[in-house]
């Protein structure tokens, strides 16, 4: 016999006995429930990770990470000089002006409004990633003077218009002495985009910067600058030296606040589905403490023997939390297995049992991710494992202090 003793007793009690089947059967019933609730967590928040992160790239595939905007109702008077100093600072990649219209398009009956966005084609890939989305036509379609642009392919399909219709666009001018002007421009549809996010599939149409600073006046939109930094997810940490490069009388926002209403939810809504799926562990913990009651129901005469012996109560309060521990553990250890698993090969998974059960995940003609993407990490599988761990060690107080309290002499008096 091994020592200590309480872990000797405590691992021999693991095991079962052809007596106690009905004890085994709720031991591997609990062991099970701790396992499918940690596997079940560890997957549901890798996949939510991973809806996270192809949210993220596609709003970045067409936002910068950081701009900087003029608070003055006036272009910029310098930003080719801004621009210079901009790209010599620690993690900016790429730096590219723009200017932004809100304005109303309009073919035929149809009118809605948009967002025009002038850009420098020679410099916007510097910025984002434009080039694969487009679904027709190219950036180099957009060549000042041309009056072309290029739209989303929802903005398109909703106003009926392919590449080569002509789009109307209005924009009102307004000043403090006079009545607001419309100012009308028509231009070539020459491409479409496709980002799968609505907010710019259904939005945006992007032309030379050059013909949309002539449309209208600076005054209306917003005319600046737009940032790609090395790291997208390190642009909080890069803003203090833009903001400080950029000087007073900018607005400068990145692209975490423009789109903190986004995350925020889905922060609110993974925190939501990790306490709802960790009650599956509870349920599992509570299981734990059921079979460990029937054990020492079972063990009485053993514990009074024990305590006979010389047994402290604090050795017998051992035996049983260690018996807990072991069979949450395992479970734990099982579950961490199995999630991580699944996480990393749910590419693989997911398609076959859409075969198998028939039907998709994420329907085309419904979601624009048709695929269910994955992000195990490893933040996650420690504060599961660790949340885990603590629910069943907490199963095991109250068997095991009612165990140690037990009398050896009225266990024995009837033996």
């Amino acid at each position: 016999m091994f020592q200590p003793l309480s872990l000797f007793v405590g691992l021999r009690y693991v095991r079962a006995r052809q007596h106690t089947f009905f004890v085994s059967f709720i031991t591997w019933v609990s062991l099970g429930g701790v396992a499918l609730g940690v596997a079940a967590l560890i997957v549901v928040l890798s996949v939510m990770n991973g809806l996270k992160g192809e949210l993220r790239d596609r709003l970045l595939a067409l936002s910068a990470h950081a701009r900087i905007v003029d608070s003055q109702p006036a272009a910029m008077a310098d930003d080719s000089a801004l621009a210079v100093r901009l790209r010599a600072l620690p993690g900016v990649a790429g730096v590219a002006p723009y200017m932004d219209l809100q304005a109303l398009a309009m073919h035929g009956s149809d009118m809605l409004p948009l967002t025009l966005r002038g850009i420098d084609a020679q410099h916007e890939s510097a910025v984002t990633d434009v080039a694969p989305l487009l679904v027709a036509g190219k950036l180099s379609d957009l060549a000042p003077g041309g009056q072309r642009l290029i739209m989303g392919d929802a903005l398109a399909e909703q106003l009926g218009v392919t590449v080569g219709d002509a789009v109307t666009l209005l924009v009102p001018i307004a000043s403090a002495d006079a009545p607001p002007e419309p100012r009308l421009r028509v231009y070539t549809v020459a491409g479409m985009f496709s980002a799968g996010i609505q907010d710019h599939d259904a939005t945006l149409a992007l032309a030379a910067l050059e013909d949309v600073r002539a449309f209208a006046p600076a005054a209306v939109g917003a005319s600046g600058l737009r940032l790609r930094f090395t790291d997208a997810l390190a642009a909080p940490q890069y803003m203090p030296a833009v903001r400080a490069a950029a000087g007073p009388g900018y607005l400068v926002r990145d692209w975490t606040q423009d789109n903190a209403s986004y995350f925020r939810a889905i922060r609110i809504e993974k925190s939501m589905v990790a306490l709802i799926l960790l009650l599956i562990v509870g349920v599992a913990a509570f299981n734990i403490v059921a079979m460990l009651v029937m054990v020492v129901n079972d063990k009485r005469t053993d514990i009074a023997i024990l305590r006979t012996l010389g047994a402290a109560p604090g050795t017998v309060l051992r035996v049983f939390i260690t018996q807990g521990l072991v069979i949450g553990w395992c479970g734990v250890a099982a579950g961490v297995t199995l999630g991580v698993l699944v996480a990393r090969n749910v590419a693989s998974i997911a398609p076959f049992l859409e075969r198998v059960l028939g039907f998709r995940f994420f329907d085309a003609d419904v979601f624009y991710i048709t695929a269910l993407p994955s992000e195990l990490q490893s933040a996650d599988v420690l504060w599961i494992s660790g949340a885990a761990l603590l629910l069943t060690l907490a199963a095991t107080v109250y068997p095991s202090l009612r165990a140690a309290a037990t009398p050896p002499a009225d266990a024995l008096r009837y033996q």
